[in-house]
This record gives C-alpha cells, structure tokens and sequence, in this order.
C-alpha cells in the first residue's frame, strides 16, 4: 500500500536543527546508550533528536518477546549493564533535557522484569537533573505486582504502559501479553500513587473497528489513565505484520475528541502520533486540565468559602 499524503514527513531541517540532532546522536552513540526511536525505527527520530529530545532503551537491544508490529531485536539478551543508569543520566544532562522519558525493551528473563534497573535509572537522572521531568514506558514485567512497586517507589512523574491494540489482535500483534495484564498494571499504578500520571497508548490501521478501539479507550479510562496516544501503525519491514488500512487524520480527529469526552485529561491522536512523542507537552496538559477540573470541583463543592 503506498502511504497516503498525511503520512510523508518533511525531512529538511535548518542548520541549528542540524547542528542539535548531531549532538543528541553524539551523546547517546558516545555513551553506547539505545534509543527507542531508533530501535524501533521511529519515523519521529529525525525532528525528536532535533528539539533535541530522545527515548532511552535501557536493558540493552535485544527483547524477550517477539511481537509482530516491532522492529526491536528479538534474541537472547545480555547481561545489564549496571553503568547504564549513570550513562543515561549523563547524556540526559548533556543534552539539558527537561523531560526525559526512559523506556526498555521487555526482560522476561530477570526475576523482576528489569523493575531495578528502571529504578535505578530514574535515581540517577534526578540526582543529574532535580528540575526535570521523568516518563517511564515500562513493560508489563509479567504481572508482578512487586516489580511495579519497584519502579513506582523511584517516583517517576509519568508512567506509561502501552495497551497497543484491542484485545481481538493480540494473538497476531502481542502474543506473549494479556491485554486484561496490562489494565490490571495501569490501575494498580494509580491505585498505589495517585498522584503519578498513567498513561497508554494504542496504534490503528490494524484490522480493528471504530467500536474496538473506542472500547479499549473506556478500559483505560476505568483503569485510572489519564493520558493516551493512539498513531498509525506502520510496518517497520516486510517481515512484519501488514498494515491494513490507512486511517485519515479525521478519524484520528473524530478519536481524540472521544477520548477527552470520556475523561482523558489529554490525548495525542493523530497519524504520526507515538508514545514518547511530544511527551511533555501530553504531560503539561494533563496537569492544566487536572488544575482547572479540580478549581471547579471545588467552586462547586464551597461556593460559600470562595465568594468570602
């Protein structure tokens, strides 16, 4: 299928955007760091690296699991490597990030999932960057919830947690994940730090219905998720799974609109929308709307006191 017009991406860039992207490449290849943009052959990479601003991949490049939409490595992973916490928090200093979103690919083969290592990780950027904010993408680490803990006790402002597709699909897009697993994950995030932001993402153009995907978006909302991002999926190589429809940037439009009206505090839904992209600027806008829902519970809840 050829991609539609809305799809194709400007790849020109101003010589200071150059000159940004260089030294984002710079501090993460120095540092022998991943990111997931480029793991997972992101079609944002180019204008992310730009701003700058990067998703790091710890727990190496190769991933316990073999889904059918990513382009990440699936084979026997290393060994962790304990400096990577302190590599990432470096390279997030040196490119001065104020919001830095720390994902992995998923470790079926540690005991805690890699819970530890995300811990350690958000330690360390905090202890480099006290001001910024921190995301983390985390995997479903098999439904332990004492691994959640793990990474919720390192007090990350955002955690993320990608349903990815309605649960129909996931025999083809996520074979080794329980969709039912991941809202038990986001719920049990909200329910144990209320005041951490959740967040999920999904993409479209799978083989799903309009119905399904507006399902899985009240599943998220009644699990506590504030945030959600839904993209075209993309098929990153002729080895994986085919895109079966292009879905215009109306739909796109028609879903976040859905979404918001379900109770979302902010949505990303549009063709090149994806997980850590824009993050912040997700995140900003769950805050705003969470200040002004609650300044207007309260005027209603204390008309008295507000008119003294």
């Amino acid at each position: 299928m050829r991609l539609p017009d809305w799809i194709k991406q400007e790849t020109r860039r101003s010589r200071s955007e150059q000159d940004r992207f260089g030294r984002a490449a710079r501090s993460v290849h120095s540092r022998r760091l991943h990111t997931v943009c480029e793991e997972a052959r992101c079609p944002n990479q180019s204008s992310c690296f730009a701003r700058p601003t990067a998703a790091f991949l710890i727990l190496g490049d190769a991933c316990t699991r073999n889904c059918g939409f990513c382009s990440v490595q699936h084979r026997e992973p290393q060994a962790p490597d304990m400096r990577e916490p302190e590599s990432v928090a470096e390279a997030a200093a040196e490119m001065q990030l104020r919001y830095v979103v720390i994902t992995s690919v998923t470790r079926d083969d540690l005991p805690d999932g890699g819970a530890s290592h995300f811990a350690a990780t958000i330690c360390a950027v905090r202890q480099r960057l006290p001001e910024a904010r921190i995301e983390v993408l985390v995997p479903d680490f098999r439904g332990q919830e004492g691994a959640l803990h793990i990474v919720l006790d390192a007090l990350p402002d955002v955690l993320n947690h990608n349903t990815e597709t309605v649960p129909r699909l996931y025999p083809a897009v996520r074979p080794q994940a329980e969709y039912e697993r991941s809202l038990v994950l986001l719920r049990r995030a909200k329910d144990r730090c209320p005041d951490v932001r959740t967040k999920s993402g999904l993409m479209v153009g799978m083989g799903e219905q309009y119905s399904e995907v507006l399902s899985v978006l009240r599943d998220l909302r009644a699990a506590g998720c504030d945030s959600v991002t839904i993209g075209q999926y993309l098929r990153p190589t002729k080895k994986h799974l085919p895109v079966v429809e292009y879905i215009s940037p109306d739909v796109f439009e028609q879903l976040r609109s859905e979404a918001l009206g379900i109770g979302f505090l902010s949505v990303s839904s549009a063709p090149l929308a994806r997980s850590s992209m824009n993050a912040e600027e997700l995140f900003r806008n769950a805050e705003y709307r969470s200040r002004n829902s609650e300044g207007a519970q309260q005027e209603t809840d204390n008309p008295v006191f507000l008119m003294q």
